[in-house]
Order: structure tokens, then sequence, then C-alpha cells
């Protein structure tokens, strides 16, 4: 277990939290949560010793060891064993042995082992880097956004191995599913304080509301009785039969607490806009067949189905399969070697991936860039684009070069709100968001009028938002006319079926 009391961090002038205590007891798992730039990383490199707090104190107990899984995988060794092997103590010297079964564990076979680890998926990658922790044998698992390039089956294959993890486990993700799944507890980081409770994420943001839905309602009973107060003073003042009367309400107004009006805090929140469209149908896909090379085999084969004009379509499966090349040549960017996409004439479409930041111009501001999307906007509507990008301000004269990738993805998001659309492309566009803006992003997409396509991976924006699916799986993609849940019923992954790997220490 870990103890942390009173703790306190700026950075630049700017406070992340004040005073903040918190206990992860024993067995407990816990999700961290909170908007970006709040300081969930922050905390994280302060429990594992590589930042200090400005003030209070981080407590473990003697020979308690931690275990940081970064979201930044960085590989040094040239083989995946010897990668492995850099996890274990320096008293551990001969624990290749060790190393072997956990990567076995994870998945991994023995011809692997003298493989190089950048010849690996990302979910792969993430395991090399876990069995490197793992070795390590710690009491507390800390995990920053592990579903990063992560594809489905990565992720549900690393849910079910955290629920069986025995130790303590604190996660970053803003992957609600996940996080819902894995943990027993939440810890949020929220207006410069922490609270914990007992429960979901669902359970911990309704609480949040609730709070200062009180908080404010209390705030302007205060505040009118203090104006009556007032009222009565100045009013009665100057009445000699009323002055122990009005001394009585000074002292009373000199004993009230004055609650403070809660800031705005900036959050993601926007509307794709709609052009409308009659038509029952927007596009008719029929046979479609590809590969790079033109030949067999075909990334992508004799696919067919059509596109209604509601209709929200996630592409799922593996990483590699062929999701963003499908994306692409729906489309439009990519030409089939045969089959035929059919898109209506009317259909206006918005094409959103977030690995495209490399097309923004770094020498425009952020307003310059998203007034970029189109000639006819106005400053005002290009600001008020800004402001729901969380460019607000000041911040809207930045230059792109500047940016975050974070930042620079919702640039490309603003230029996709310039124009009105019918049909959605996006690849992927829950990336780099946290865990309020993903729900703007769910928000935003069920509510869209026209249809879309998406590449996705989260299994709460799954549940959320798909009427229908693409599926990539067994070396084929194909259509599938149900939600999410309807598919893991009738069909699954294969995957599914194994066995999850318990708690590393365990198993050595």
């Amino acid at each position: 277990m870990i103890s942390i009391k009173n703790l306190t961090k700026q950075y630049g002038g700017r406070e992340l939290f004040s005073d903040i205590s918190f206990d992860v007891l024993s067995g407990e798992r816990v999700g961290l949560v909170g908007r970006n730039g709040h300081g969930k990383t922050t905390l994280f490199r302060m429990i594992t010793g590589e930042e200090r707090p400005d003030d209070g104190k981080i407590f473990k107990p003697n020979k308690y060891s931690i275990g940081y899984l970064e979201q930044h995988l960085n590989f040094t060794k040239p083989t995946v064993l010897d990668e492995g092997c850099e996890g274990l103590g320096p008293e551990d010297l001969a624990g290749e042995w060790k190393v072997e079964k956990t990567l076995s564990g994870l998945g991994f076979g023995k011809e692997d082992f003298s493989r190089s680890p950048s010849e690996f998926s990302g979910g792969f990658q993430m395991r090399i880097a876990l069995a490197k922790v793992l070795v390590s044998e710690p009491n507390m698992l800390l995990l920053d956004e592990p579903t990063n390039f992560l594809d489905i089956v990565s992720i549900r294959w690393l849910e079910k191995f955290l629920r069986s993890w025995r130790g303590e486990l604190i996660v970053i993700s803003h992957d609600r599913g996940l996080v819902d799944s894995v943990t027993t507890h939440i810890v949020g980081i929220h207006r410069g304080k922490v609270r914990k409770i007992k429960g979901s994420t669902g359970k911990y943001y309704a609480q949040l509301r609730a709070d200062e839905e009180l908080h404010e309602k209390k705030r302007l009973e205060d505040e009118k009785k203090r104006r009556q107060l007032t009222e009565y003073i100045n009013r009665f003042r100057s009445k000699a039969s009323l002055a122990s009367m009005v001394q009585s309400n000074i002292k009373k107004l000199e004993k009230m607490g004055q609650e403070e009006k809660l800031s705005s805090i900036r959050t993601l929140s926007f509307s794709f806009k709609y052009d409308p469209l009659r038509a029952h149908q927007i596009m008719d896909v029929h046979g479609l067949t590809f590969s790079y090379n033109g030949q067999e085999p075909y990334l992508i084969g004799d696919l067919s189905f059509a596109v209604n004009r509601h209709d929200k379509i996630c592409i799922v499966g593996k990483n590699g399969k062929g999701k963003t090349t499908l994306l692409k040549l729906l489309s439009g960017r990519l030409k089939p070697v045969s089959g035929i996409v059919k898109t209506h004439t009317a259909a206006l479409t918005a094409y959103y991936e977030q690995a495209n930041t490399a097309d923004l111009n770094d020498e425009l501001t952020v307003e310059e860039e998203i007034a970029r999307g189109s000639d006819s906007l106005d400053r005002s509507r290009v600001r008020g684009i800004c402001g729901a990008m969380m460019f607000s301000g000041d911040d809207a004269e930045k230059k792109v070069k500047v940016l975050s990738g974070g930042e620079r993805s919702r640039v490309l998001l603003g230029k996709l709100l310039v124009a009105p659309s019918n049909l959605l492309f996006l690849d992927e566009p829950l990336h780099h968001l946290d865990i309020e803006s993903c729900q703007a992003m769910i928000d935003a997409v069920k509510d869209f009028e026209g249809a879309a396509l998406v590449v996705a991976h989260d299994e709460h924006f799954l549940n959320k938002v798909a009427t229908k699916l693409i599926v990539f799986k067994n070396d084929r993609a194909f259509f599938y006319p149900g939600t999410y849940k309807d598919f893991l019923e009738s069909v699954g992954w294969d995957e599914d079926a194994e066995a999850p790997v318990p708690r590393g220490s365990t198993r050595l």
C-alpha cells in the first residue's frame, strides 16, 4: 500500500494540485482520472521518485516495489529476451529463465525471444514492456495509458490480465470500459484536489456533478441572504429603535462564509454540422477487393454492404489488418483492385485521421490553420470553433509547431467542423483525448444526423455508438448487421478463449 499526504505541486507558476491526500490499500485497484494536463502523469512520477513534490510526502512500506509502465515505450536492446532481462534486479543475474517464463505467459513463442522488439505490433510491444516490469516482481503496478496504440483484441487481453492481478494497481486511461472493468476505486484530480470513491467512473462523475450543483445552489442561496442582510442594514442603520437588530444582522453578515463561484473548466464541446440528405441510402459497396500490390492474398476480399442515412458503422479488429485502408477505400483516397464503392451524388463527406497532423502548417496559428479549411467563414465563427476545441483566447494565437500531439489532433478535428457534412469518416477519433473529451466525441457522433464510419478500439465507444460493424477477423473482413454487444454474444473474438495471465510473481 501507499499513503499520499498533503501533496502539492506547481509547474511554471500553475498549481496542478494542492494539499491532496489519499491511500491505496492492500489489494485495491485504482483508476486515476482527470482532464489532460491536470497532473495525472506527474503524480505517477512522484510516486516512483522521478519527480519531487513541492510539499507533502508519499509513504511506502519497507521493501515495497513499484513497476511503472509509461505511455511511451522505449526499447534499447536488440532482442525481446534482452529487453525483458532489463527488468531484472542486479542480484537476479541468473533470472533469464524467469523472463522466458513471463514472456511465454504473455503470448510469446520461444522463436520470438531472439527477434527485435521493433518487429512486433503495438500490442505485443506493450507486452514486452509489461514483462520487463513483471520480472521485477512489483507490489504495485502503475500503468499510464496502456491502451495507446493497442487494438481491440489486445485491449481485451489486457483487461483479463489486470483483473487477475493480485497486487495493487493504479491505471491512467481514457478508456472508460477498461477502467471500469479492472478497478475497484476511482481517484479523480479535479480543481487541484482529489477525491477517492469506491465504484465506477460513472459513479465518480455523477457524484462530482451533484457536488458542484450543490455548491452552486448553496452559493446562490448565500448570495441572496447576504443581499437581504445588506439591504436591511443599509435601510434601517439610522433607526435607533432597530439598532440592536441592525447590529445582529451585521454580525451575521460578518460570520457568513462566502462561497467562490466555480470557474469554468475547458473541455471539448462540439457537434458535427449536418447537411440534410433525403435519400435513405448514402453508400453502396459491392465486391470490394484490395491489396497494395494488386495481387493475392488480398487485405480486403469481396466485401459488400450498404450505408444508410443514419448508420453508425464501426470498423474493428486487430492492428495491421486493413481498417484504416478500408476507410481510405470508402472515402476515395485509395482505388480498389476490384469491386464498386458507389456514393450518393448529394453526399458531403468529412475525413478525420489523427495520424495526419503532418499535413498541418507549422508556421500558422491555430486560428489561421482552422480558417484554412473554408474561405466562407468569418473570424467569429473560426474563433468559436477554436474555443470548442479548447483553444480559447490567446491559445488560438499559438503556432501549430509548438503544439503537443493531442493539441494538433484537436486542430484537425476543428478543421473537420468548418464545413457541413452528411457522411463522416473517423479514424480512431478518441486517441489523445481524456475521459471527458471522449464523452464529448461519443455524444457528437451519436447525435450526428448523418452516417458515420469509424475505426475504433474503445469498447465503451462501441457499445454507445455502433449500430452495425465491419469486422476484421481470421484474415478476412465481413459486415455484421448488429450492435457490438450482439457481435460478442453471437460471434465474439477467438482470443477470448485464451486464459488470462495471473500476477507475474505467482507464475515465476
